[in-house]
């Protein structure tokens, strides 16, 4: 939904048109950090500015300007010097601290309760911030993941213990799982141990039996951008291979051929980017996080046709995001497919956020050094920054935020004071 159908709409909410096809979700309020005084409460409104009239505790514009300052921005660009002149970006120390104050802003100027948000939604904010991401029980604060693995309740969070393992259900809706193995690849990626327990009603697991069953359910023509990112990361040897419920060998590189597609046909692997979820980047970010542990786990191998073709994946797409990018520094709203602009806040952080995300995987420190990129982390900085006061929808917002998170640590080497 644009800001024109929006306030034509009285304010009330819509699906966004943008090819990223996960639920609308609400992220609103405002939470404060350590830096910041009084706790602002939560609202459930979405997209809609915190009160008419004020801008981050400042008398500020009227609503219906606001709206318009912030739809100019998105379609003309974000002005950095007066026409005619050399734009100014940011690099260096510059970048890093806008950067970590966007980060800083995102994570505790915003918040989510167990009352009012599903694990849809609370999962994508442990994905951008990981193992010490918390939300609210009522008024208190509480570590979302020791929260889940403790046995307590999560709208969504729903695993059924299976002789194969524990099984993440998938629910219609948007209010659990949307993707099979999404639970298992954000934990993998929050640094838990495949040995921390879980509790499931009376009894107690561990998440190796996530992996186990996740192990179990591979099939041919499954969705396995999820399952690439958490056994890449999980599989000690990598180059193991295991029986699944179809009855066929599997391995990790048999994984990644499948989600890089026929090389031989390149509309149908083409095709299979772009129909992919939110443009395809979540296939490339599998692509791309299992190949960079393959490679890590066995630098001196030569890569088998399957790795070769999720690596040509992998540089196709990396090429191909900088040759779409826009002027302003943001990338494609149709991602991988063409150039294409957008009056839409939830367009363009999907498009440039996930695109980010996935180049910050897959692009050397180097490359990411190079200023097309650092045009796309400073337009992603001011798009959040200016956006401070609106709910946004979340599945955006915090891939926007991981991708931010793991360009912090690929070019600096750490991460920030957030």
């Amino acid at each position: 939904m644009t800001l024109t159908d929006w306030q034509a709409n009285g304010g009330q909410s819509g699906r966004s048109s943008g090819k990223c096809p996960e639920r609308v979700a609400r992220v609103g309020g405002r939470l404060p950090g350590p830096r910041s005084g009084k706790r602002r409460s939560w609202s459930a409104g979405l997209p809609r500015l915190r009160r008419p009239g004020r801008l981050n505790g400042n008398l500020g514009y009227p609503l219906a300007l606001w709206q318009l300052v912030v739809a100019a921005t998105l379609i003309c660009g974000w002005t950095h010097v007066a026409p005619g002149a050399e734009p100014q970006w940011l690099t260096g120390d510059a970048l890093r601290d806008k950067i970590d104050a966007v980060l800083h802003s995102t994570r505790y100027e915003r918040q989510m309760s167990l009352q009012q948000n599903a694990a849809w939604q609370i999962m994508h904010g442990v994905l951008a911030f990981g193992r010490g991401f918390e939300v609210l029980d009522h008024d208190e604060p509480v570590n979302v993941l020791d929260w889940v693995f403790a046995g307590r309740p999560m709208k969504g969070w729903t695993l059924t213990p299976t002789r194969a393992g524990l099984r993440a259900e998938l629910e219609p809706g948007r209010n659990g799982q949307g993707h099979e193995d999404q639970w298992l690849a954000i934990i993998s990626q929050c640094e838990v141990s495949p040995d921390e327990r879980i509790i499931v009603g009376s009894d107690e697991y561990t998440v190796k039996d996530l992996i186990r069953r996740t192990m179990y359910d591979c099939y041919d023509g499954k969705e396995s951008s999820w399952t690439l990112i958490a056994l890449s990361q999980y599989l000690s040897p990598k180059d193991q291979t295991w029986t699944a419920r179809d009855g066929e060998t599997w391995s990790l590189g048999r994984l990644a051929g499948m989600e890089a597609g026929p090389s031989y046909n390149d509309n149908a692997w083409r095709s299979r980017i772009w129909n992919g979820a939110c443009g395809g980047t979540h296939r490339l970010i599998g692509l791309a996080m299992a190949l960079n542990r393959w490679q890590a786990a066995y630098p001196e191998r030569e890569l088998t046709a399957d790795w070769e073709a999720a690596r040509d994946r992998v540089q196709w797409a990396a090429e191909t995001a900088h040759t779409y990018q826009l002027a302003n520094g943001a990338f494609s709203i149709l991602f991988f497919e063409r150039p294409a602009n957008s009056r839409s806040i939830d367009e363009h952080l999907a498009a440039t956020g996930h695109t980010l995300e996935f180049l910050s995987l897959a692009l050397s420190k180097e490359r990411l050094q190079q200023p097309w990129v650092e045009h796309a982390v400073e337009y992603l900085c001011d798009l959040l920054d200016r956006t401070r006061e609106l709910d946004l929808e979340c599945g955006a917002l915090y891939h926007a935020a991981h991708g931010l998170v793991l360009y912090r640590q690929r070019v600096w080497g750490e991460r920030g004071d957030w």
